[in-house]
C-alpha cells in the first residue's frame, strides 16, 4: 500500500468514520467491511475450560487484523475479540450450560415458575462465573498493550436474559399472569449486567468493538434484542423498553442487534432514547425496509436470510441513508478486488 493509502486508511480514519456515521454525518454514509476467510484463524470452542487457547486466538487475532488492515482498504478496526456466547450471564445465575462441540454454548432453564423466580438471588460480580472473563481479558490486555479495543461480549437485553433463566412457556403466560414477577426478575437481571458492564468499561474504556455485528462504538452500549418478536407492541412498551431506555440513558446511546420477525415492533424501536445504530437479520424484502423506514433515524447495518445476496448499490437505496455494506470473500486478492468495487459505487 502506498503511503497516501496507508494515511488514507488508518486505525484513526477509521475511528473518525466511524464516529460520523454514527452522528449521521452526510459526509460519510457508507462503511464498508470485507470478511476474507482465508485470513482469519479456526475460533476455539467458548468454553470456560479452553481459557488459554481462547487467549492464544484472541492475541493472534488481533495480530492478523493488524496485518489485513495493512493491505485491505476498509472499515474494519483491528481488535481483541471476546466473542462469547449468549449463555454467560444467565449461567451467572445458576443456570446449566448445553456446550455442543460443534455450535455456541446455550443456556439451560432454571427456573419454572414465578415462585422460583422470586427466590433466585443476584449473584455477585467475581464470586459468579463471569470472573473469567475478566481474567481473560486481562491477560490479553496485558499481552498486546492498553488502548485496544476490546470486542463486548454477548450483551443480551435484561429480558431477554430473563427469557433464558425462566422457562419460556411458563415466561410469557407470567408475562400476563403475573406480570410484576416478570419485571422482578428483569431487575435482578440489569443489576448484574450493569455491575459487569461499570467494570468492564472502568478497566478497559469506553471506546469498544460491538458484539455483534462487529462496529466501532465511543461511548454507548451495544446489546442484542430479540424476544421482543413474540410479543406485541403494548408488552414491548410496559416490558422492554424501559429496560432499553434505563441502559441507554446509563451509558450515553444505545447500538441494537435483533434477529426476530419484529416488523411490529420498529416504531418503538425509534422510541428509544439515545439510539445510535440499528442491525436486523430478516428476508431481503424487510430489509429492503427497513432502510427508508430507519433513513435519517439511526445508521443502519443489516443482514439477509437465506441466499439473498447483500444490498450493494446505490440503486438498490438512497446514497444518503447511512448504511454498512459487508462482502464475503475467500481470498485476499479477492477481499482487495470487492473492497475497490465497493469504493467506486461510493
Amino acid at each position: 500500500m502506498s503511503q497516501t493509502m496507508q494515511k488514507l486508511y488508518s486505525i484513526d480514519v477509521r475511528k473518525m468514520r466511524w464516529n460520523k456515521f454514527m452522528k449521521l454525518d452526510p459526509d460519510v454514509t457508507r462503511m464498508r467491511i470485507i470478511n476474507c476467510s482465508e485470513c482469519e484463524p479456526a475460533k476455539p470452542p467458548l468454553w470456560p475450560d479452553k481459557q488459554k487457547d481462547r487467549i492464544e486466538w484472541v492475541v493472534r487475532s488481533y495480530e492478523w487484523q493488524m496485518e489485513q488492515a495493512r493491505w485491505l482498504h476498509d472499515d474494519k478496526i483491528p481488535h481483541l475479540d471476546f466473542l462469547t456466547g449468549t449463555e454467560i450471564f444467565a449461567e451467572a445465575f445458576g443456570c446449566a450450560v448445553h456446550r455442543a462441540v460443534d455450535n455456541m454454548p446455550c443456556a439451560l432453564p432454571l427456573v419454572q415458575n414465578a415462585e422460583e423466580a422470586a427466590r433466585l438471588k443476584v449473584p455477585e460480580l467475581f464470586s459468579s462465573t463471569l470472573a473469567y472473563l475478566f481474567d481473560m481479558a486481562d491477560e490479553a490486555v496485558s499481552r498486546t498493550g492498553k488502548g485496544i479495543p476490546l470486542r463486548l461480549p454477548d450483551i443480551q437485553s435484561p429480558m431477554d436474559i430473563a427469557a433464558l433463566i425462566w422457562e419460556k412457556s411458563d415466561f410469557y403466560v407470567a408475562m400476563i399472569e403475573e406480570p410484576e414477577a416478570v419485571k422482578e426478575l428483569a431487575a435482578k437481571v440489569r443489576s448484574l449486567l450493569t455491575s459487569f458492564l461499570d467494570e468492564w468499561f472502568r478497566r478497559y474504556g469506553t471506546h469498544y468493538i460491538a458484539h455483534f455485528p462487529a462496529y466501532y462504538m465511543e461511548g454507548g452500549l451495544t446489546l442484542s434484542e430479540d424476544e421482543v418478536g413474540v410479543v406485541n407492541p403494548a408488552m414491548y412498551e410496559e416490558f422492554f423498553l424501559p429496560e432499553l431506555e434505563f441502559l441507554s440513558n446509563r451509558y450515553g446511546g444505545l447500538g441494537m442487534h435483533c434477529c426476530a420477525d419484529a416488523r411490529h415492533q420498529w416504531p418503538g424501536f425509534l422510541r428509544i432514547p439515545g439510539l445510535r445504530f440499528l442491525n436486523l437479520i430478516q428476508p431481503k424484502d424487510i430489509i429492503t425496509e427497513a432502510y427508508p423506514y430507519f433513513h435519517g433515524k439511526v445508521a443502519q447495518w443489516h443482514g439477509y436470510m437465506g441466499n439473498d445476496a447483500p444490498i450493494q448499490t446505490t440503486e438498490d437505496v438512497s446514497p444518503k441513508t447511512h448504511l454498512v455494506w459487508e462482502a464475503y470473500a475467500t481470498t485476499k486478492d479477492e477481499a482487495i478486488r470487492k473492497a475497490a468495487n465497493m469504493l467506486s459505487l461510493i
